[in-house]
């Protein structure tokens, strides 16, 4: 048995997981739609397991995977998302996922990703491998100026082209708002956009987000 934790921002798609979680002999241990209160879930009930979406509403799971990886949490990671982008895979295994499998998987694709991440090995579906080879053999840094920022700085950005303002980034990630406005700023400069919509282009372009999702 594994102690699992969802974090999935439709309740219907939570409600399904569980059900073939737990017929499985897994225990669903918590789940939210907001990756601040599961990230406090996280820290309470330490699941072995964490299944997380990357499209959270208005919100991005890769806060929750940078906070996760931030803190040294010991829980691993199973991203479980629609999205087939390339960069998003190899994203979210840099920033220390376990393992990435899509939602039009079958079920014992999940089930074996499971195992796998309990066992302390990675896995990666051969649908997301394929995606993960892309962005080596197609980018390289030179051609991606994201490549450039740091995990955190990762993080805001999203959090920014999401709408969110220097107050709410602090707030969510306890610092203050002149640190989030230094870490804009300093990001800003190095991808060489000078406002707020330009930042929301360049995100869009190097698909850090999509663009229905602003």
């Amino acid at each position: 048995m594994t102690r699992v934790y969802l974090v999935d921002d439709h309740s219907l798609v939570r409600e399904g997981l569980r059900a073939l979680l737990e017929a499985k002999g897994h225990k669903v241990v918590g789940e939210s739609a907001d990756p601040t209160e599961a990230l406090a879930d996280l820290l309470r009930l330490r699941p072995e397991v964490l299944l997380l979406d990357l499209n959270l509403g208005g919100r991005s799971g890769f806060e929750l995977l940078s906070e996760l990886q931030r803190r040294r949490q010991p829980t691993r990671c199973i991203v479980l998302t629609m999205s087939a982008q390339p960069r998003h895979v190899a994203e979210a295994m840099r920033m220390g996922a376990s393992a990435y499998v899509l939602k039009g998987s079958a079920g014992s694709d999940l089930m074996n990703a499971i195992q796998a991440v309990a066992q302390g090995k990675r896995y990666l579906g051969p649908e997301v491998a394929d995606l993960a080879l892309q962005v080596f053999t197609q980018q390289d840094n030179h051609n991606d100026p994201l490549g450039t920022l740091s995990p955190r700085e990762r993080q805001i950005i999203t959090m920014v082209v999401n709408g969110q303002s220097s107050a709410e980034i602090g707030l969510e990630l306890h610092l203050s708002p002149k640190t989030v406005a230094t870490y804009r700023s300093r990001l800003m400069a190095k991808l060489g956009v000078e406002d707020v919509p330009g930042l929301v282009r360049l995100a869009i372009r190097h698909k850090l987000i999509d663009s229905e999702d602003v």
